[in-house]
């Protein structure tokens, strides 16, 4: 059953990337999830939202919006790491001093190389 999902990996996503996914769907798509949601995980949280959106579709308080059920976001983990801004690197990848020479006194500041 799980094939036949309209959230392609639905149940590899996190509790927080199901909101804007399920705003795609019709009603028939979040009851679908809604089904499979209570035969598999049966995430408490999961099931109230589900629930709200499908009463909102079939409400009319509610339409489905446009977009990539799938959701065209990258995956976690594919960017490229391009480490910390906080770990900045001398030419010895030596962690550099943030602060700020003193004026007037750079010998005297501590861990900073004179240049």
């Amino acid at each position: 059953m799980t094939d036949e999902l309209p959230i392609p990996g639905y149940d590899q996503l996190p509790e927080s990337g199901l909101a804007n996914r399920i705003r795609t769907l019709d009603a028939d798509g979040v009851a679908t999830l809604l089904t499979h949601e209570r035969e598999h995980a049966d995430r408490i949280q999961v099931v109230m939202m589900l629930e709200k959106r499908l009463d909102d579709l079939r409400s009319g308080a509610a339409e489905p919006t446009g977009g990539d059920p799938a959701g065209a976001q990258p995956e976690v983990g594919s960017a490229p790491d391009r480490g910390s801004p906080a770990q900045g690197t001398g030419d010895a990848g030596q962690q550099q001093n943030n602060q700020p020479l003193r004026h007037g006194v750079a010998e005297q500041t501590p861990n900073r190389p004179i240049r």
